[in-house]
């Protein structure tokens, strides 16, 4: 079986920007069944940690939005909004990003694998053998 990679858009994000994307899958993952949320709740949810205005969270929405990070989606008169890729696939593509800028990929490489816990070097071993049971995938 064949898994198709999207590539997903990678943007650097200030700190307001990532606590948006945070609360936003925070609100769409997969514990919570749903694949969007308004502005209004990303803008509640966010509230309880940081005092933000409404409007705020709404122009921190539409920058995200044309990064390439969240999609709009029109419900009526208001709008709803959803991650284009899950917080994994834009985890991934940042170490892609940042393998990227080595100048000896296969060192950084190294590096890397020499950092991470057994635990993890096991689920890398496992993905490269194609030994992964869940292939967990930007939604589409």
């Amino acid at each position: 079986m064949t898994v198709e990679k999207r590539r997903v858009p990678v943007a650097r994000l200030g700190a307001l920007e990532r606590a948006v994307m945070e609360t936003l899958w925070d609100l769409t993952g997969p514990m919570t069944g749903k694949s969007d949320a308004t502005a209004r709740q990303v803008s509640d949810t966010l509230g309880a940690s940081r005092s933000l205005a409404y409007t705020t969270v709404l122009t921190v929405l539409e920058r995200l939005e044309r990064k390439g990070l969240v999609r709009r989606l029109r419900e009526g008169r208001a709008h709803r909004y959803a991650p284009a890729a899950t917080r994994e696939a834009y985890a991934a593509e940042l170490m892609l990003e940042a393998l990227g800028r080595a100048s000896d990929r296969d060192a950084a490489l190294v590096r890397f694998v020499d950092a991470v816990s057994p635990e993890e070097a096991e689920v890398l071993r496992r993905a490269l053998l194609g030994d992964w049971p869940e292939r967990r995938e930007a939604p589409p």
